[in-house]
């Protein structure tokens, strides 16, 4: 007879929105009684046996509040500041005293902005990434609502019917939730604790055969959300939440560019990041945080570093797909990497439909270029080493875009509005400055002969690994390299010299080197403060607890291009004192970047 050996589930603490697949290990009734993990339905029964499941809330009679900033704990406390000014009930709970006093310094900023955000008349204004919802569990993204309401969880292939009491004990009622295998906490569940049942049931008889087998879980607790981050507008004026009826920023001829390194799954370890809650480091957990925030920002071109190949393929192309993203990615090569070939990561571009069409897409294989240059001029019986030492598998993603929307004040309306958009991930090794700087300029070259070929605007994104002033980043902001430069010191194979071939002729700005040119504004001086003054810089993008610095940019071509505004920067205020990144509201390791930019209008030529 088939048997349950054995069933767990990745994590005990289930969350509001994310899904629970619990591992079942069978033993087949076979001679050699072999043992298997894959799913045996119904339909496809093995032996004349098949699986059945249910999932039960077991609820209390008594009330239990979650801690909102330790959401495996209970709640003791609650500040009555944030029931005065109705912020959602669950940021109002602690733990403890400490917790709450913690936690203030970012609490405070939940009250601030609750006052703030009543406009003239009583109405709370919508921000840039999620709202308060003050009749629900949490804070929920506006655009994943209907995903993420307990109406349309389908939890498996059984569809949602009102829960039904099927068990009394004492002061607890079960109720049965689900009945397949999967199952996705709704907000209904948060509180309480989940119970995980699998029996093996006879296929002839249809009736269960031995013991079932069950988890049970922590109590469930609301998907932790940070506070939404608000847009900056280069003229000083701060604009939170100024949005149109489609979603978007409202300002006619413009467009949005993310940039976001959301850290691959198979770097995200407990031993890496041994301060992230297991539970939230957990992709079933991050994917979905990830995704609430990415399509909280609403970009019309999102450009992503570390997207796992099947991630790609099984999540995030047919997820933004729901929200009307076009998809590309470039899978890094595989010559240095020895895992698993689905984890391999990559960069990948998404674009609104409804606002750009795709006209070419190119494609850097850095691994590619090293071997034609150490053809070229490394001498045969060095070839070796300096592969070696090149050969690091990273890419480059273009894509060249046509705008469907038309840009205000153009001199000629009839012409075709493109825009080229460049995505990488520059090698992380910090000893190999030669690579970075050659990597960076190899493709800076290839954009060159793009630009020369058409006349386009050029935007640079990705996680180029390079601090601000180093060789890559002084290449790409200033066109060129000091020839005293310190990173030049690091060439053993002689690919940097002479320094003077390191130029470019491309225009290229950094985008968040705006916040420094900014007038007087709302919250600008915080904003600048958040920069470092002598490179106008970011004081970081990247934040965990053995390094804190800025690797991500978003450059632009500053003769077709303006920047119209930007995404606010984070501190390490914003931060949890106790941790870094990646934490429960933040699920990568690096910050998003995100610009508006309008097209300048065009000189006849």
């Amino acid at each position: 007879m088939l048997s349950v050996l054995r069933v767990h589930l990745p994590s005990d603490i289930p969350i509001v929105g994310c899904e629970l697949t619990p591992y079942v290990l069978l033993r087949r009734p076979n001679k050699d009684k072999s043992v298997i993990s894959e799913d045996v339905s119904e339909s496809a029964p093995i032996d004349g046996y098949f699986l059945r499941y249910k999932w039960y809330r077991i609820q209390s009679d008594k009330k239990v509040a979650i801690c909102s900033i330790h959401p495996s704990e209970q709640a003791t406390l609650q500040c009555l500041g944030c029931v005065k000014a109705k912020i959602p009930v669950t940021k109002s709970y602690h733990c403890s005293p400490k917790c709450f006093s913690d936690a203030w310094q970012h609490h405070r900023v939940l009250h601030e902005r609750a006052a703030s955000a009543v406009n003239e008349n009583g109405n709370e204004e919508e921000e840039i990434f999620g709202r308060f919802n003050s009749t629900g569990s949490g804070v929920t993204n506006a655009s994943l609502a209907s995903s993420q309401s307990s109406g349309s969880l389908a939890n498996g292939t059984t569809p949602l019917y009102p829960a039904a009491i099927t068990q009394r004990n004492g002061s607890e009622t079960w109720f049965e939730v689900g009945r397949a295998k999967t199952y996705t906490p709704s907000a209904d569940d948060i509180g309480h604790a989940l119970k995980f049942e699998c029996v093996v049931v006879d296929a002839e008889t249809k009736l269960p055969v031995g013991p079932s087998s069950t988890i049970l879980t922590s109590r469930v607790i609301p998907a932790p959300c940070p506070t939404p981050r608000r847009m900056f507008s280069v003229s000083g004026v701060d604009i939170p939440g100024h949005l149109d009826l489609n979603g978007r920023l409202s300002s006619s001829g413009t467009f949005t560019v993310l940039s976001y390194n959301i850290l691959s799954d198979a770097y995200a370890t407990n031993e890496l990041y041994s301060y992230c809650p297991s539970w939230s480091l957990s992709w079933t957990y991050r994917r979905q945080n990830l995704l609430r925030e990415i399509v909280g920002y609403r970009a019309d071109i999102v450009c992503l570093q570390e997207v796992q190949s099947n991630h790609f393929e099984e999540f995030f192309a047919p997820e933004l797909d729901k929200h009307g993203y076009q998809a590309l990615f470039k899978r890094k090569t595989a010559e240095v990497f020895s895992g698993s070939i689905n984890n391999i990561d990559g960069c990948a571009t998404f674009f609104r439909r409804d606002r750009f069409s795709h006209v070419k897409k190119y494609e850097v294989e850095f691994n590619k270029a090293a071997q034609s240059l150490t053809d070229a001029v490394v001498p045969i019986a060095q070839k070796k080493t300096a592969l070696n030492r090149l050969v690091k598998d990273n890419v480059a993603l273009i894509v060249v875009l046509e705008a469907k929307f038309s840009n205000q004040g153009v001199d000629n309306p009839g012409k075709r509005q493109l825009v080229c958009v460049a995505n990488t991930h520059v090698n992380v090794q910090q000893e190999l400055r030669d690579v970075k700087l050659w990597q960076v300029h190899t493709l800076l070259k290839g954009l060159e002969k793009i630009a020369a070929s058409a006349d386009i605007p050029m935007l640079v994104c990705g996680d180029f690994n390079s601090m601000p002033g180093s060789a890559p980043h002084t290449l790409l902001a200033l066109g060129k390299v000091d020839p005293m430069h310190q990173d030049l010191v690091v060439d053993p194979l002689g690919i940097l010299r002479p320094a003077s071939k390191l130029t470019h002729q491309l225009p290229l700005v950094s985008a968040y080197s705006s916040f420094a040119r900014m007038g007087v504004g709302l919250g600008l001086e915080q904003q600048r403060r958040r920069m470092d003054p002598n490179t106008n810089e970011p004081l970081f993008t990247n934040c965990t607890r053995d390094f804190i610095g800025t690797h991500d940019y978003i450059f632009y071509s500053a003769d077709s291009l303006t920047v119209e505004s930007l995404l606010e920067l984070l501190d390490e205020e914003s931060l949890r004192k106790d941790t870094a990144l990646p934490s429960p509201e933040w699920s990568s390791d690096h910050i998003a970047l995100l610009a508006e930019f309008r097209c300048k209008p065009r000189t006849r030529r």
